[in-house]
């Protein structure tokens, strides 16, 4: 038995995240049945073998570098095994590289910090082409602003006000090491690096950072979102559909 370490991009708009769930298909189940094969589990009663991921991508979420690991009894090279999961898998899932990694290692529990980017189109009409990959938020924004903002967001707080309503995590505190927001010809991109996320953060982090943008809100005002530790104080949601995971650290 070995431990694999697996990373992959994946267009999430046909999913409904990366954990199996009852309601569609989703990237943890579509990887798990790619490894039949390989495992030897054709035979009757076998399972496919468990794929643990890095994060939890919700449903519409992309990944450029999302991490995987899974136990696999076979002496395949990785560089085989690699092109044997990318012929079973769907188009829009890629397995990017394949390594041994030391017995034990768990891409979620492992991981030491994340990279997300959120992508907003500026532009008055929405490109057809990235109409999946980015939030259409047409009009000018203040930049500058934006990034006063996002320099308050840095270090270590309590990010309560940026977690869905109805989530009960035991600890809220966490740790943004790099909050950016840069621009580009009709494009925002918001990117934040840290050591972990609560369940919609990094959208609800990107919208407010977009109403202050729109001059809907004072950057002075994220203090005080902070302290409130109430979701009803920062700004809203954006869709799913704009948000990658770029990277994950160990």
């Amino acid at each position: 038995m070995r431990t694999l370490k697996l990373t992959l991009a994946y267009d999430g708009t046909n999913y409904v995240g990366w954990q199996r769930q009852e309601n569609g298909p989703s990237i943890q189940q579509v990887l798990e049945e790619a490894f039949v094969p390989l495992a030897g589990a054709g035979t009757a009663g076998a399972r496919p073998p468990a794929v643990v991921g890095a994060g939890r991508t919700d449903a519409g979420v992309h990944a450029l570098g999302q991490v995987a690991s899974v136990n696999l009894d076979s002496d395949l090279p990785a560089d085989v095994i690699e092109r044997a999961l990318n012929v079973r898998l769907p188009l829009d899932v890629r397995v990017v590289d394949v390594a041994d990694a030391a017995p034990g290692f768990n891409a979620r529990s492992d991981a030491a910090g994340k990279t997300y980017r959120y992508r907003v189109a500026t532009t008055p009409v929405l490109s057809p082409f990235d109409r999946l990959y980015m939030f259409h938020g047409p009009g000018r924004h203040d930049v500058s602003a934006m990034c006063r903002a996002a320099a308050r967001l840095v270090g270590r707080h309590d990010f309560a006000s940026f977690q869905t309503t109805g989530s009960w995590p035991l600890d809220t505190v966490r740790t943004i090491r790099r909050l950016e927001v840069r621009e580009a010809a009709g494009e925002l991109a918001i990117e934040v690096e840290g050591d972990g996320f609560l369940r919609h953060m990094v959208r609800a982090v990107a919208g407010t950072l977009l109403e202050i943008g729109l001059g809907q809100r004072s950057p002075d005002t994220i203090t005080d979102v902070l302290a409130a530790r109430d979701r009803q104080a920062a700004g809203r949601t954006l869709p799913a559909l704009g948000l990658t995971l770029v990277t994950v650290r160990y």
